[in-house]
This record gives structure tokens, C-alpha cells and sequence, in this order.
């Protein structure tokens, strides 16, 4: 029972270590028929992989995917999918200082404490380098989405970089793939850039939000009380290295609102009903009402800095610790499409859950609504 597997019908397990000699996921319950192959899911896994510009960690991986098992001439079969992805470019050397020590920050400590070891090198399965094995699983998952609902839309991106946040009226989702920020906001980009130098001069690191959208997404998706479409897609959110708060919709700033402006108004539009507002951010009840799907993270900034922490040895002795290798000044960066790629998840997985209790993919008993 150590927990490696997320999802009820569409069921991802990822395995393998930051500095292992591979690491990927087994797939479970994607639909048979799929047209899938290694280039299809490839093209995330670049947007993911490390060293693309100087904000990010300057290790060195390809991210290149390989499927195991589970296609045939292209299709998928319906059995399991195995993903592997070679790790390349370990230097597992930076680590042999903290065999002994605990990161502040890290789950060094916590892992020590539960399992009595560790693996120090990279962090092992407490690596972000994890995440790798969710986004090929997320490409399958789009894959399936593709066939299934072709409408359906996920996109992600940077909304906050430590205190500096994006110009909501400069938004512009065509910007995202402009810079190395994935940030809609060109002004942003240029002076997050500026700041994120600084701060990496400095041996520091910082934090960032992330917001992530499902367009297209059919009502009446999800569950009404253990398998909300907004507990799932939180749980999946939160399970992503160094996530510390999860919202959607309006989130936390609904505290600050009146019934009056929280409640969304509903009218009958051509197709169905439609809503004046989404501060529910596209679920009630833990089901999806048919309007975007959104969901925002807080990431904390990267524990492995250069800066001296005070910490402990496994025999108690106080030290300090200065981390070194190569790490994500802000690991927001990379978080972006490892968010899309859960968001995929278990947006297919609520549409296959959907399909098995109700027979439909969309919404169903209400008038004007599209089968």
C-alpha cells in the first residue's frame, strides 16, 4: 500500500527515481481503438524537460518516451501502457555531501522518519523528476480525449512568480508559448525575468501560482459527495512535488464575497443553460456545470538553494547545509505542464466514470441541452 496510483477508471501508477536508471508510469483502463503513438506524447514531455532556458535546472534530459506495451499498429488495445523514459545526465556526485543530512524543505526528514532510509540522490522518489511519468500519462489521457470529446481544451500557465503577478487586462493566451515563463502577459514575462536572474545570482529561489483550464468540458461530469470532479482535481493538484494550496474558481476569494456576487446566474441559452459568471470555476456539487473548468496552485519556492539552512544529521548533530547540483530557481516553470497533464487525467477519468454509470458523455435530462 505505498500509493503510487491515482484515478478509478483511467488509473495512472508512475514508478522509478530522480537518479534511477529510468523512471515512467503504467497505465490502466484507457479505452481500446486510441490512436497513439510516441510523438503524440512526446510533444509534452518537451514542454516539461529540463534545461530549455536559464530559469530552469540545467540538467540535461531528452524526456524521450518509449511505450512498452499496450498498442498495436497504433491503436491502443485496452491493456495496460507502459511508458518509459531513460534517465541520461545523473550526477548523483552533487549528492554524496547530504547522504547523512536532511534539507530544510525537503522530505528528507519525513521519508527518513517513515521508512527508516532514504535515497539521497536527487531526492529519489520525492524528486520533481516524478513528474515526468505524469505528463507521459497525461499524453495518453489527451489522446483518449481527442477521440472521445474532441471539443475539450487544457491549457496552463503561470499567473503569479513570487509577489509579482500578471496584468489581468495585458491577458493574452497566445503569449504562453512566446516565453520561457509560460505566463499570458508579455510585460510580465520581460520583468519576471529580470527578477528571477536576481534572485538566482543571490542563491535563492521563489514561488509561484499556477492556474489551469478545461474548456469544453460536458456538464454533469463527476460525483456528488467522495469522487467530486473538484476533490479529484484537487487531490491530483496537490499531489504535484512542492504544491502547498489548491483552489477553483473564485477560491479563497470567495470568502470575501457576498451570496449576492458568489452565486452564479443561470439563463437558457440555444444549446442549454448558461451562466453569467463562473466563480464556481465550472463545478457544482462536485459536478461540472459545462463552462470552463479552473483551477489555480501555489508552489513553494525550490528548498535546494545555495544559501547556508540550518538543519541536523540522522545522529542529531546541528549543521549547515548549502544544496548543490542543478535546480529550478522557480520551480513553477516546469509545474505548468505536469498541471495540464493531471488536469487531463481526471478530466478523462470523470468522463469514462460518466460514460459506465450513465451511458452519455454529456449532459443528460435537461431540455435544450445537447445529448
Amino acid at each position: 500500500m505505498s500509493y503510487n496510483t491515482f484515478g478509478h477508471l483511467f488509473r495512472v501508477t508512475t514508478w522509478g527515481e530522480s537518479h534511477g536508471p529510468a523512471l515512467g508510469a503504467t497505465v490502466d483502463g484507457c479505452p481500446p481503438g486510441i490512436a497513439l503513438e510516441a510523438g503524440m506524447i512526446q510533444q509534452w514531455l518537451d514542454k516539461r524537460k529540463p534545461g530549455q532556458s536559464r530559469h530552469t535546472t540545467q540538467r540535461r534530459e531528452p524526456d524521450e518516451v518509449e511505450i512498452l506495451s499496450g498498442v498495436y499498429e497504433g491503436r491502443t488495445t485496452g491493456t495496460p501502457i507502459q511508458l518509459m523514459i531513460r534517465n541520461v545526465d545523473q550526477r548523483s556526485k552533487d549528492y554524496g555531501n547530504i547522504l547523512d543530512t536532511f534539507r530544510p524543505g525537503h522530505a528528507d526528514i519525513t521519508y527518513f522518519q517513515k521508512y527508516g532510509l532514504r535515497d539521497p540522490r536527487g531526492g529519489g522518489r520525492s524528486s520533481a523528476r516524478e513528474t515526468a511519468a505524469r505528463v507521459a500519462a497525461g499524453g495518453v489521457a489527451r489522446a483518449a480525449l481527442a477521440a472521445l470529446v474532441p471539443g475539450v481544451a487544457i491549457t496552463g500557465y503561470m499567473v503569479q512568480m513570487g509577489p509579482h503577478r500578471i496584468d489581468r487586462a495585458r491577458f493574452d493566451l497566445a503569449e504562453v508559448a512566446r516565453n520561457d515563463f509560460w505566463v499570458p502577459d508579455a510585460q510580465a514575462a520581460a520583468d519576471w525575468a529580470k527578477a528571477l536572474d536576481a534572485i538566482r545570482k543571490d542563491g535563492n529561489s521563489v514561488g509561484a501560482m499556477i492556474e489551469v483550464v478545461a474548456q469544453g468540458v460536458p456538464a454533469g461530469i463527476g460525483a456528488p459527495i467522495y469522487a467530486k470532479l473538484d476533490t479529484d482535481l484537487a487531490a491530483a493538484m496537490m499531489s504535484i512535488n512542492a504544491v502547498k494550496g489548491v483552489e477553483i474558481g473564485a477560491g479563497m476569494d470567495a470568502a470575501a464575497l457576498t451570496g449576492v456576487e458568489n452565486a452564479d446566474e443561470i439563463e437558457m441559452g440555444e444549446t442549454g443553460p448558461r451562466y453569467r459568471s463562473n466563480k464556481a470555476g465550472g463545478i457544482l456539487g462536485g459536478i461540472s456545470t459545462g463552462q470552463d473548468v479552473v483551477v489555480r496552485f501555489a508552489v513553494k519556492p525550490t528548498s535546494s538553494i545555495h544559501t547556508p539552512r540550518a538543519s541536523v544529521l540522522r545522529d542529531g548533530t546541528p549543521t549547515e547545509v548549502v544544496t548543490k547540483g542543478r535546480h529550478d530557481p522557480c520551480v513553477g516553470i516546469r509545474a505548468v505542464p505536469v498541471a495540464e497533464a493531471m488536469m487531463a487525467c481526471v478530466i478523462l477519468d470523470h468522463l469514462l466514470m460518466q460514460r459506465a454509470q450513465t451511458g452519455a458523455l454529456g449532459p443528460v435530462g435537461i431540455v435544450g441541452a445537447q445529448p
